[in-house]
């Protein structure tokens, strides 16, 4: 998903091994990107440009004038079924097929409002509503249309405007005698039941989630911060040797206290399980993605997509970010939509980075890159010339051509001010060293190959410090992307959201965090890695907050947690991931103590003793902790055991969810009964029997006992992930349900 497809990268390893062995000790050892950029580009070949078209052309982004009428038919299904989600996302998918101004979108549009009206989407309803009349909707079905609007304007409190609705209706009937009779006495019996709720109707107040979303992302900064305007005046940016650029409390820091709230410079929507056509049965593919549910501008979810006009595959929230979107970056992208799939998500990036350089003074960055390429033996007259042209063109006296001033700190301005801006994205450090000369070789040839595309497409513009003129100027800017591909490796910031899972039916839901996005935030990669971190990041669109998790006192280093968390993985586990993947071997404070602790492992992972309730120690025989006690045990039969229940409890869930509680009770009181006999009451498996007796409870109404249990599940969350989590903060919304449901 972040790098390119398998079938590419096995393509690109193959040709690689295949290479002279002179060629690859020249890329192994090639001193700077621009020289691995200029020798791969070199090795480019048409036959590999035509394999990598094949490998796009497996993924259906463009329109398609069948697809329309497919998806709606598909959703109706769904609609008979009542299933709304499923059906508005059926006409979603017919809608981002269809032509502006056609039948096929008109009626996608009017269908889906259906779906978003029966899903109490009403403000959703009426802009599709609104649609469906822009794109030519027929005249002999607006009535039934007409009647959704006038209930959604009173419902949600309008009632001037669904008076209107209501008497514009009225005299279309009467205007119309050609209905038939059947029709018409169902038209009119729901405007007079509608008249009547218009009446009695009272305006609404905002709704709680709303308000309270809205408050989060209304939430200022703590002071202004001159040296980093994305951070409050807490911190303070720090640079040296070892540590590189950091941040440091310059004040005692309460828990809680906001520290960062940065925009994303670029980010990419994650495409989701979206296989190519070639692994399909249907050649339209009626799953359920990331790219229906997401505005691909600012990940705002949405029930009601608006496409872009000229490919299926790009979808917003509204007309506007569809707009920016365009003028940003997709009217270069548009087109790519297939190759940037192939090419997987860290290119997608890079080429959108450059693109939106285009609207920044970008002159120090180009050269830099300029400087880069004339230093090279391997420079040819005509790169030579471009070079030339680009920092003549950059301005400034003559004696100050091709020399720069540089800031006190890489990706800060002269000021020393560190921005948010591709100034600072291109000083992210890209760890070029320590990357495989397989995998640079790689990147180059994928960027390559994206700007042989660029240059034949002639649609990328480069920024305005560089003249446009000749495709070779791709080759400055394809130094930039392939940088930003290598830098992406240990700077990328997955973006994640909460996914609600369980039907309205359940009255306690459960909640996951997944993956909804890449993207870069400059200032959030200053923060060093801790396994323990002080601080947590959380998400609004393409917004990244960061807070204090802990007390943070005055001079002491502002720490993030780059995934392997003490909570999740074992120290020897934590360091192979962040070997492999920050090129780094960690000696926080958390990895110092695992060192020296005991060798029960963690207690969500521990095993007590049969006979005294002690946990049990060692590696293959473990014996207990407990001077008093002799018994022993071999892991293999315990791990067994703990297999078995595993299993035990997954029968369980199943009778969960088809709705049989009771008996689903009764197996997990067994296998509680067993756990008691080997497993510690802090084991993780331990807490989820205890949340899923909690949610068996709550389904049958038992507020007091689903509370209890879910109170026992927590006191095991808060030992693995701590009390400050994300995970805690999951388990006490399920709890304030609970109360909430049975006002216990």
């Amino acid at each position: 998903m972040d790098l390119p497809v398998d079938e590419w990268k096995s393509y690109v390893f193959q040709k690689w091994s295949l290479l002279p062995k002179s060629i690859q000790v020249t890329i192994s050892t090639a001193e700077t990107l621009s020289d691995i950029f200029l020798h791969s580009s070199l090795l480019l070949q048409p036959e590999d440009e035509m394999f990598l078209q094949n490998l796009s052309r497996g993924y259906l982004v463009e329109k398609d004038p069948n697809a329309p009428l497919f998806y709606r038919e598909e959703g109706n299904k769904k609609f008979q079924q009542k299933d709304y989600m499923g059906a508005t996302v059926l006409y979603s998918k017919g809608i981002s097929h269809s032509r502006p101004h056609t039948a096929d979108i008109s009626l996608c549009y009017a269908n889906r409002s259906a779906a978003l009206f029966h899903l109490g989407q009403h403000e959703m309803c009426l802009k599709d509503i609104m649609r469906a009349q822009m794109h030519g909707y027929p005249e002999r079905l607006q009535p039934k249309m007409m009647l959704r609007k006038a209930e959604c304007l009173v419902t949600l409190g309008r009632r001037q405007e669904a008076s209107q609705t209501i008497s514009d209706l009225e005299s279309s009937f009467a205007a119309k005698p050609t209905l038939a009779a059947a029709q018409f006495q169902i038209l009119q019996t729901n405007l007079c039941r509608l008249k009547m709720k218009a009446q009695e109707k009272e305006s609404l107040t905002e709704t709680f989630p709303a308000a309270l979303t809205k408050a989060l992302e209304d939430m200022d900064l703590k002071g202004e911060n001159g040296q980093v305007p994305s951070a409050s005046s807490s911190v303070s940016l720090r640079t040296d040797p070892l540590r590189g650029r950091y941040l440091v409390a310059t004040k005692d820091i309460l828990p809680g206290e906001l520290l960062v709230k940065e925009d994303a410079f670029v980010s990419v929507l994650h495409p989701g399980e979206m296989p190519p056509l070639r692994h399909l049965e249907s050649k339209w593919d009626t799953r359920v993605t990331n790219g229906d549910l997401y505005c691909h501008r600012c990940l705002d979810h949405t029930l009601a997509t608006v496409p872009c006009d000229g490919c299926s595959y790009a979808k917003y929230c509204s007309h506007d970010c569809m707009q920016q979107a365009w003028d940003l970056y997709h009217s270069v992208e548009c087109s790519l939509g297939g190759l940037l799939l192939t090419l997987g998500v860290f290119c997608h990036i890079a080429l959108r980075s450059t693109l939106v350089a285009r609207f920044e003074d970008a002159s120090n960055v180009i050269r830099k890159l300029c400087g880069e390429i004339r230093n090279k033996d391997t420079c040819s007259p005509e790169r030579e010339t471009l070079v030339q042209t680009l920092t003549c063109d950059l301005g400034g006296e003559s004696e100050n051509k091709g020399k720069m001033l540089e800031p006190p700190v890489p990706g800060c301005d002269l000021n020393g001010k560190y921005e948010s801006n591709y100034n600072a994205v291109f000083h992210l450090l890209p760890h070029t060293g320590n990357h495989s000369p397989e995998h640079r070789f790689l990147c180059a040839l994928s960027v390559s190959a994206l700007c042989r595309r660029l240059e034949a497409a002639s649609c990328y513009k480069p920024a305005a410090a560089v003249p446009p003129g000749s495709g070779s100027e791709l080759d400055v800017w394809g130094v930039a992307m392939l940088k930003h591909v290598l830098q992406l490796q240990c700077n990328a910031q997955a973006i994640t959201t909460i996914q609600h899972t369980g039907s309205k039916e359940n009255s306690v839901t459960n909640s996951r965090q997944v993956r909804l996005a890449t993207g870069i935030f400059p200032v959030i990669s200053l923060l060093n890695h801790s396994c323990s971190p002080n601080t947590s990041v959380s998400f609004i669109s393409t917004v990244a907050t960061v807070r204090a998790s802990q007390q943070i006192e005055k001079g002491q280093e502002i720490l993030h947690c780059y995934g392997p968390h003490q909570s999740r993985m074992r120290a020897a586990e934590r360091q192979q991931k962040l070997r492999s993947q920050y090129f780094f071997d960690c000696s926080c404070a958390a990895c110092q103590n695992e060192k020296h602790s005991a060798a029960t492992g963690p207690r969500w992972e521990a095993f007590c003793c049969r006979s005294c309730g002690a946990l049990m120690q060692g590696d293959d025989v473990l014996i207990c902790g407990s001077t008093s006690c002799t018994e022993s045990v071999s892991r293999d039969h315990l791990i067994s055991r703990l297999q078995d229940l595993q299993q035990q409890v997954g029968m369980a869930r199943k009778l969960l969810r088809n709705d049989k509680p009771e008996r689903a009770i009764q197996l997990l009181l067994g296998c509680q009964r067993d756990a008691q006999s080997f497993l510690s009451g802090e084991h993780s498996l331990v807490g989820e029997m205890e949340d899923d007796l909690a949610q068996a409870y709550a389904a049958l109404g038992d507020w007091q006992k689903s509370a209890t249990h879910l109170q026992k599940s927590l006191r095991v969350v808060e030992v693995r992930h701590g009390p400050s989590s994300v995970e805690m903060g999951h388990e006490l919304f399920k709890l304030a349900q609970l109360f909430f449901n049975g006002q216990v």
